[in-house]
C-alpha cells in the first residue's frame, strides 16, 4: 500500500493566504453588497509597462514565425536575459556576479520553497519570526521542522530569530549556530530593513560558521535610503556563503506573468561540491524553462523605457504606502515599514489577537489585511497592509480606518 510524506500532517491549518481567501469569500457570500477593499496579499494592481508590453507582442509575434520560434528554454535561461540581470542588477553595483550564475525561473516563491532541496536534512535552518510562511513550511514539507507546539506555535528544530519593536523589527545572530539561513529584506511582512554594515555582519557570521544565507530580495526596488543594499553581493565575502533570489512580480508587476531568478555563485562549496552545480542539476530536472516571450518581456524590463516607466510604478505604490503610513499614524496607530518596502506593519489596537483585527477590520470597514500572527509567533499583536493597491482604494480604506 502506498505511504504519504507526513511532514506535510505537521503543517498547522492551511497555507496563510487560502485561509484569508476563504474566510473572505464567507464574508462576501453573506454580505453581497459589501464593497471590500482588498490590502492583504501583496499583488500588484497597475497594467503591464508599455515598454514591456510591446516586447511580449513583439516576442509574441516571433513565435508565429519559422526564424523565430523557440520551443524549450535554455536550463539557466536565455543568455539575452541574464546577461543584462548580471550588468544591471549586480556589476553596476560593485557585485561580482556572472550571467552563468544566474538562473532563470518563473518566480521568487518556487525557488525559495525549492533551494532546500539541494542541502541535507540534517541542516539547522534559522529563519525570521514574523516570516514569510514559505520558507518554514517548504523545510517542514522536507521533514526539517521536528515537532510542532501548539503552545508556542514553533517547531522544535527551526531556529526562530524573533524581530520585534525593541529591535527595529531586524534579527539578532542566533545563540544557536544554523546551517541555513533565511534573510528578506526589505522585510516581508514588517518592511524593516538592515543597513549594509549589518548586513555585513550576517555575511562575516556565515563564512565564520560555514552557513549559508538564503537572501530573498524581492523588494529591493522599493529601496529609497543610501544605506540599504540592494543585493547582498554588495558585502565582501558573500560570493561564498549566500545565494541571492529575486522576482519581477513586483519591481515590474509579473505576478501574473511568473519571472524570477536566483543567483548562485560558483564561489559557494561544501568541501568541493559547488552549490552552483547542485542547483543547476535541479533546475535541469524539473524544470524547463520560463517561457521566451516572457523572458523576451524581463529583458524590457532594463530598457531605458522600461526602467523610467517602473520607476513610476513603483513611485505610484510607495505613494500608497505614505498614505497608509501617515494616515494610520494620525488615527494613533503605532505603524513601521512603507519607507524602503511596500508594506505597513501596524500594532493591533486595544490589545486585539491579529485575526480579532482582521475580523473587526473586515466587519467595520470592509477592508482586508494579513494578521501579523499567520507569520509567526513574533507577528502576534501586529497587522500587514500592502501598498500595492490602486490609489483611490487606498485613501478609501485608509479613512474607513479611520474611522471606526
Amino acid at each position: 500500500m502506498f505511504k504519504i510524506n507526513e511532514n506535510y500532517l505537521k503543517l498547522p491549518g492551511s497555507y496563510l493566504f487560502s485561509t484569508i481567501a476563504k474566510k473572505v469569500a464567507a464574508y462576501t457570500e453573506a454580505h453581497p453588497k459589501a464593497d471590500i477593499i482588498r490590502l492583504g496579499i501583496g499583488d500588484v494592481t497597475q497594467p503591464i509597462a508599455p515598454a514591456i508590453l510591446e516586447a511580449v507582442h513583439k516576442a509574441t509575434d516571433e513565435m508565429g514565425t519559422s526564424q523565430g520560434f523557440h520551443g524549450y528554454a535554455p536550463d539557466l535561461g536565455y543568455e539575452f536575459l541574464r546577461s543584462v540581470i548580471a550588468r544591471e542588477d549586480f556589476q553596476s553595483r560593485g557585485c561580482d556576479i556572472s550571467a552563468d550564475e544566474i538562473f532563470v525561473s518563473d518566480g521568487a516563491k518556487c525557488d525559495c520553497g525549492n533551494i532546500q532541496e539541494i542541502f541535507s536534512l540534517d541542516n539547522r535552518v534559522a529563519v525570521c519570526d514574523p516570516v514569510y510562511p514559505v520558507y518554514v513550511d517548504s523545510n517542514i514539507m522536507a521533514g526539517r521542522g521536528g515537532v510542532y507546539d501548539t503552545v508556542t506555535e514553533r517547531f522544535s528544530d527551526i531556529i526562530y530569530m524573533p524581530c520585534t519593536a525593541e529591535n527595529n523589527f531586524a534579527p539578532q545572530l542566533p545563540e544557536e549556530t544554523p546551517d541555513l539561513i533565511y534573510l528578506c529584506f526589505p522585510n516581508n511582512p514588517t518592511g524593516s530593513v538592515l543597513t549594509k554594515d549589518q548586513l555585513q555582519q550576517w555575511v562575516d557570521y556565515a563564512n565564520k560558521n560555514g552557513a549559508v544565507i538564503l537572501y530573498d530580495a524581492a523588494y529591493e526596488a522599493y529601496i529609497s535610503e543610501d544605506n540599504v543594499p540592494h543585493s547582498i553581493y554588495e558585502c565582501q565575502g558573500a560570493r561564498t556563503c549566500a545565494i541571492e533570489f529575486r522576482s519581477f512580480s513586483k519591481n515590474a508587476g509579473f505576478t501574473g506573468m511568473r519571472l524570477g531568478f536566483t543567483v548562485v555563485p560558483k564561489d559557494l562549496k561544501c568541501g568541493d561540491v559547488m552549490l552552483h552545480t547542485l542547483w543547476a542539476r535541479r533546475h535541469g530536472t524539473k524544470y524547463n524553462g520560463a517561457p521566451y516571450i516572457i523572458q523576451k518581456a524581463g529583458e524590457a524590463v532594463y530598457s531605458p523605457e522600461g526602467k523610467a516607466q517602473l520607476k513610476e510604478q513603483v513611485a505610484y505604490y510607495m505613494k500608497n504606502a505614505r498614505v497608509i503610513y501617515d494616515g494610520l499614524k494620525a488615527a494613533g496607530y503605532t505603524v513601521s515599514g512603507g519607507v524602503n518596502s511596500p508594506y505597513i506593519w501596524m500594532k493591533t489596537p486595544d490589545g486585539m489577537s491579529s485575526w480579532e483585527f482582521f475580523d473587526y477590520l473586515l466587519e467595520r470597514a470592509n477592508v482586508v489585511g494579513t494578521p501579523g500572527s499567520g507569520f509567526g509567533p513574533s507577528g502576534e499583536g501586529y497587522f500587514r497592509l500592502t501598498a500595492f493597491g490602486t490609489y483611490e482604494n487606498t485613501v478609501r480604506a485608509v479613512e474607513r480606518v479611520r474611522g471606526i
